[in-house]
């Protein structure tokens, strides 16, 4: 059954036109609602590959502090690109991010394999891509990314395909750019709330151990005057002040933890590059350091914890492991971040950690807290690898 003559449209292209509709609706509510950008970019991958039936997907965006594209997710990667993450690593050569820094991409485009840098040149393990439509994210001038999706054939996309993307493009711009608005007032509290706590610290316990501390002080100097008369006061005093000069002194580096984060407001990779190339220069043991998908953003939780494994694992390369060589990595995914630091040390039995190890110990009981692992890998004559995983759902 069609429409009467002269409508130009058949019952079969008002259904299409229903569902794209009520599919539209949906993505909006869903983005509306969500703050979290990782949920929402999930979300509106899985109902464009519904919809069109395109069972692959992947989106870039441009990191806000660096101009450096990165994956924000992924579904359903082939394992030549789910399993060598160097290919869906953002600041290589890209024939559609390329295009669309230069402004050349201003709609939703079709991209054959022939011109896609990342498909060129793979036969195996691609499940058969051919075709993925590239859709530039904007909000209002300013470029946030490129969303792809992919086809298992050689078939683009229609034109009322392509525009129906656009579309979606244009809504998961908007909720993109409401999430780092989210996010930037949230670190802003944060920071706050750090001053608020660090300036409590300096007002109550800080100058309340500097006061015992002098009392202290005062105590042995009056048994020193009259030491036959409280000499066995002497030992416990002693022990007193050893003590409050030391919760002093933790209290201090509270207030600095407090008001400066240990990455002092840099993002990871480039805290991690510093980090290594200023132990190198220490220490002269060479060191290098790799990344994959380093404009990715990550909660400052998992940052601090990964920055403070790769400051451990470096120490005790330098202290205990007797290493010409060690190499740091860095790959964040969609869904994980992994650290890596393996030296070619003299190793150890990494199940019987040694005395002085403590600090591996305490992160990682900081990783469980995040719902990550580390695992120190190690034996004699084999050299030492710490290796520290995060999810990022739900963070």
């Amino acid at each position: 059954m069609t429409e009467p003559p002269g409508s130009g449209e058949t019952t079969g292209d008002l259904e299409q036109r229903n569902r794209e509709l009520s599919v539209l609706n949906e993505v909006a509510r869903e983005l509306n609602r969500s703050v979290n950008p990782a949920e929402a970019l999930e979300f509106t991958l899985s109902r464009v590959a519904e919809l069109l039936d395109l069972g692959t997907g992947w989106i870039w965006l441009l990191g806000e502090s660096s101009p450096e594209p990165y994956l924000a997710a992924a579904r359903n990667l082939p394992p030549a690109l789910a399993g060598d993450p160097r290919r869906m690593d953002g600041s290589g050569y890209c024939y559609c991010l390329d295009t669309y820094k230069k402004g050349d991409l201003g709609g939703a485009a079709n991209v054959n394999v022939v011109s896609c840098s990342r498909l060129k040149g793979l036969v195996d393990g691609t499940d058969g891509l051919r075709y993925h439509a590239s859709v530039p994210l904007y909000a209002g001038d300013e470029k946030l990314g490129v969303m792809n999706v992919a086809s298992p054939e050689w078939r683009g996309l229609s034109p009322d395909d392509l525009r129906l993307l656009y579309t979606i493009g244009d809504l998961l711009s908007i909720a993109v750019e409401r999430a780092r608005l989210f996010d930037r007032s949230t670190r802003i509290g944060a920071l706050e709330e750090r001053n608020r706590l660090a300036r409590e610290i300096h007002d109550t316990l800080a100058q309340g151990l500097a006061a015992t501390t002098l009392q202290l002080e005062s105590a042995e100097a009056l048994l020193e005057a009259d030491p036959g008369s409280a000499a066995r006061a002497r030992e416990p005093l002693s022990r007193a002040l050893s003590l409050t000069r030391s919760n002093l002194d933790e209290a201090r580096r509270s207030v600095l933890d407090l008001r400066a984060a240990p990455l002092e407001g840099r993002p990871l990779s480039g805290a991690l590059e510093d980090l290594v190339d200023r132990w190198e220069a220490e220490t002269g043991i060479i060191a290098r350091y790799k990344t994959v998908n380093r404009g990715h953003p990550l909660p400052p939780s998992v940052e601090a914890l990964l920055y403070r494994v790769c400051q451990e694992a470096l120490n005790n390369a330098a202290s205990h492991a007797g290493a010409s060589r060690v190499e740091v990595g860095l790959v964040v995914n969609p869904g994980q971040v992994r650290l890596t630091v393996q030296d070619d040390g003299r190793g150890f039995d990494s199940g019987n950690i040694p005395d002085g190890r403590h600090g591996i110990i305490g992160m990682t009981e900081r990783a469980a807290a995040l719902g990550g692992t580390l695992v120190v890998r190690s034996e004699p004559g084999t050299g030492t690898l710490v290796e520290a995983a995060v999810p990022l759902e739900g963070l």
